[in-house]
């Protein structure tokens, strides 16, 4: 036994209140050994389990959160991923969100002129495979240019299946979601962009949309259908930044909304909700987790350069953007481009909404690890990563760890 015990770096205890997808514990206790949780459960039960030299507990406990898994960010800390044109412009984004508890983020680029992506992709394509960020997102140029948002509709393009095909094999592997518009010709069926998305181990991300309820439907249908059969990371599609960006919803032209929340209630689909209380009232965002469950949304910031930062100028890939008391929007036409908070904000915000802590934090951390199709993140289990966030009674990071090492801002 003491030999086998020797092969191991000393373990670390953690003990306060622990949130796990299923439970908040008290008194909880997690052990973190070799970059990887090796034990989680009641602190009065860490000796059964044969662990020793537990700490006591704390007079004011903190509480531990799985490190979070943000799926749609443009940036932060003054850096944007659709402007870095080097890894080293790239990671100023990623430390800013990892220093506050964001241990897993994928990095999102927005419309650009197809060589700009060619570009943007391999720099991101590097870091993942160094593993600084966990996948690519493309959030366009496939997409509606009545709902284009903060998405240039001078570099919007008709959809391109052999383009999408080229990104994703730039990506070599990392490309985990393209958010796209169903109603396009070229985006569903064969031959397609879905189908090409699939084909690469991606996922279709609905959004950026003006379709009706029927042309959602069939599209979600055949994005379903398609990921039973091919080699993509989820069997989900998932649906960019829910509300945002597309047709409102309309009891007599109902048009997208009520049919992804149809799909979400079904278990067949994400919903992205950027809980920030800027693109969602809390209130919604509330509702939609109470109707469809935190297993089938995401939080996410769409955070851009300016989080973490102060007021002012900045730029999100060919747009200006003025941000003013937080929030930002395009300098010219007004539409909100991006957030600004961190996902730890975002958990906070919807915590004050009225979501229960667990429900939050699973939409943060566990549901997102799911569009990766990662079971090495989002959760505090035994066998994952060592990633948790050490939070004050007002969920405000006290202590990062990433794979059993702290964060360093």
């Amino acid at each position: 036994m003491s030999e086998h015990l020797s092969e191991h770096s000393a373990p670390t205890f953690l003990r306060g209140r622990v949130v796990t997808p299923a439970e908040v514990i008290a008194d909880g206790l997690v052990v973190l050994r070799d970059g990887l949780i090796a034990w989680v459960g009641e602190a009065a039960g860490a000796a059964a389990a044969g662990w020793s030299d537990v700490p006591e507990a704390d007079a004011n406990p903190a509480t531990l959160l799985p490190g979070l898994v943000d799926v749609h960010d443009h940036g932060g800390g003054g850096a944007s991923f659709p402007d870095s044109a080097t890894a080293e412009e790239a990671m100023v984004a990623v430390r800013e969100h990892r220093a506050h508890g964001t241990t897993t983020l994928v990095a999102s680029l927005v419309t650009a002129a197809p060589e700009t992506l060619r570009q943007r992709v391999e720099v991101l394509a590097g870091l993942a495979d160094a593993g600084e960020i966990a996948g690519i997102h493309l959030e366009g140029p496939f997409v509606s240019t009545v709902r284009c948002g903060a998405q240039d509709p001078e570099l919007i393009q008709a959809p391109d299946a052999d383009l999408t095909s080229e990104l994703a094999k730039l990506a070599g592997g990392h490309l985990v979601t393209m958010t796209v518009a169903p109603e396009l010709a070229g985006v569903p069926g064969d031959g397609g962009v879905v189908d090409a998305l699939i084909s690469n181990g991606a996922l279709p991300s609905f959004g950026h949309t003006d379709a009706s309820w029927a042309q959602t439907t069939a599209a979600l249908d055949d994005a379903r259908r398609r990921l039973a059969a091919g080699p993509a990371r989820s069997g989900r599609p998932t649906v960019t930044h829910l509300f945002n960006g597309m047709r409102p919803l309309d009891h007599r032209n109902p048009g997208p909304i009520p049919a992804y929340l149809l799909a979400a209630a079904r278990g067949e689909a994400v919903l992205e909700l950027i809980g920030d209380g800027t693109h969602v009232a809390p209130e919604l965002v509330t509702s939609i987790i109470g109707l469809v469950g935190a297993d089938n949304v995401a939080l996410v910031t769409d955070a851009m350069a300016a989080a973490g930062m102060p007021d002012g100028a900045y730029r999100l890939g060919s747009l200006d953007v003025s941000v003013e008391h937080g929030v930002a929007r395009l300098a010219h036409g007004g539409s909100i481009a991006g957030g600004t908070a961190h996902l730890l904000d975002v958990v906070r915000t919807t915590v004050a909404g009225g979501v229960p802590l667990v429900d939050a934090v699973r939409a943060a951390a566990t549901t997102p690890a799911t569009v990766l199709g990662d079971p090495s993140v989002g959760a505090l289990e035994a066998g994952r990563r060592a990633d948790v966030v050490v939070v004050d009674d007002h969920l405000r990071p006290i202590t990062v760890w990433r794979a059993g090492v702290v964060v360093t801002p």
